[in-house]
């Protein structure tokens, strides 16, 4: 592969990724912080891209290689993508953001084999020349995320993160109408439901190593959906600094732990890759109960750095298992399945029930351990709950309007002028409810927005539940799967 073609591919991954990452990792944020969401909703929204997994298939199997040049469709669906994103930057409810948010991901999701599949036809040794061109990815994620980071906490505020990835989504779209031309691949038979999902891969699951893999394998992308769902909005909850900017080092983390790799696949074999894999991702979530139990952050940093192990660990070996095991004519269709499996299916559940855990232990179902205090007033909007001290007592309840203009309002036994440099937040006051939590009543206060703080989630609650989780499939997997399979030798087909 010539330099131009090299380059052209490197910029190509790089505004591919840089899309996804603009508003992945602080839509969580976002959606709790500014438009008041609820958690299990906001598990909803991320299980968004695990479901146009699961669709995207077919696009690209019926429609994408069948009767369109790659380039054209990647245009396409990027420009629409963009202008969605766009849209939904503007978008101040659920019920709006939601299905914006889902034609997106339905747009993004099949730009991301179609990529790989333009840069494979453009190379003459995908495997030692595709790794080159797909590290621009990783290194896209690192940039993108910083950048973001920067305008921090203008990412939890606004939804400024949405429309730089409409901007780089159009200038993807652009972009992708000077790549060399692909055209469509020609076949002679119509594509069906079980070519497109790989179900002739099923047939290796009539050996037991590999049914255990399957299943394990789904069940472990159920606890690992709860960090891209919530890590960065524990992250910001624990006053962790920039915290949008540290989830990057795990991405550091992941190319280094892919260049050691092949040191650690050598000793351990395939078997002990994953395990090891799983207990990484119980070990990030008990490293992050143990930071919120400690009320420190080193556990915190611990648990991202992780990442790399349980990404490289799992997913790669994973995807090296499945090329062995799999013959020359359904190794193809057989890495279709196990994404279907894993990115789609496995994610897509594990990120509802991830809202659904997260939701059960946020305020005002339980009783906040500890509160946060917040430095930047402008963060605050009406529907935010808040904690503040009344007569020596913690009170809670929501916030009805704040008060800048002037205008006076009693709270109580005292009276508050709301001003631009004192702000004053009419709130709803909640009642204690006997069988736990809180509940809004019929008493109102006001209180000056300087003396609010945040009441923050149960985490330790919360991040125990994919903690034990992940750990169980580890133990099943290590005790149920028999083989061991090492790297081939170096006469042998490479893996």
């Amino acid at each position: 592969m010539n330099t131009s073609i090299r380059v052209r591919l490197s910029v190509m991954m790089f505004l591919q990724y840089s899309i996804w990452a603009a508003w992945y990792v602080t839509m969580g944020r976002y959606l709790g912080g500014t438009l008041n969401i609820p958690a299990d909703k906001i598990g909803l929204a991320y299980n968004s891209t695990a479901l146009a997994a699961m669709i995207s298939p077919f696009f690209i199997g019926m429609v994408a290689d069948r009767f369109f040049s790659t380039e054209r469709i990647l245009a396409v669906l990027h420009i629409l993508g963009g202008v969605l994103m766009f849209l939904l930057a503007q978008a101040t409810t659920f019920g709006t953001f939601y299905p914006l948010l889902i034609a997106h991901t339905l747009c993004y999701m099949p730009t991301l084999a179609l990529t790989n599949s333009i840069s494979f036809h453009l190379m003459q040794d995908p495997g030692k020349e595709f790794p080159r061109i797909r590290v621009l990815g990783t290194i896209s994620w690192i940039i993108t995320v910083w950048a973001v980071g920067q305008f921090s906490p203008l990412d939890v505020t606004t939804p400024l993160p949405f429309m730089i990835a409409g901007g780089a989504s159009l200038l993807m779209g652009v972009y992708c109408l000077t790549l060399p031309h692909t055209p469509p691949t020609p076949t002679g038979k119509p594509v069906t439901v079980r070519d497109v999902l790989g179900l002739d891969a099923l047939a290796l699951m009539k050996e037991r190593s590999f049914l255990v893999f399957v299943v394990s394998a789904f069940l472990i992308c159920i606890p690992l959906a709860f960090y891209f769902a919530f890590a960065p909005q524990f992250l910001g909850d624990m006053d962790m600094p920039n915290a949008t900017q540290k989830t990057v080092l795990g991405q550091v983390s992941e190319i280094f732990f892919m260049v050691v790799m092949p040191w650690f696949f050598l000793r351990l074999g395939v078997k002990y890759m994953l395990v090891v894999g799983m207990f990484a991702w119980g070990a990030r979530y008990l490293l992050f109960w143990l930071g919120y139990d400690l009320g420190v952050l080193w556990p915190l940093y611990l648990g991202i750095i992780l990442h790399g192990i349980c990404y490289d660990f799992f997913f790669v070996t994973a995807y090296i298992y499945v090329d062995k095991k799999a013959s020359e004519s359904i190794r193809a269709k057989a890495q279709g399945f196990i994404a279907f499996v894993t990115l789609g299916a496995g994610m897509f559940v594990g990120a509802s029930l991830s809202g659904v855990i997260t939701n059960h232990y946020n305020f005002p179902r339980v009783e906040p351990a500890r509160v946060q205090q917040v430095d930047d007033l402008g963060t605050w909007a009406a529907g935010n709950f808040a904690h503040w001290e009344e007569n020596g007592q913690a009170a809670y309840g929501r916030i009805l309007t704040i008060m800048q203009d002037g205008s006076t309002v009693t709270g109580g036994a005292n009276t508050y002028v709301g001003t631009t440099n004192n702000p004053v937040a009419t709130l709803e006051v909640f009642e204690r409810q006997p069988s736990g939590g809180f509940a809004a009543g019929n008493l109102t206060g006001a209180q000056p927005l300087a003396e609010l703080s945040r009441p923050i989630s149960r985490w330790d609650k919360i991040w125990l539940w994919p903690g034990v989780g992940a750990l169980l499939v580890m133990v099943l997997f290590a005790i149920s799967f028999k083989e061991k399979i090492l790297p081939q030798k170096s006469d042998e087909r490479p893996v």
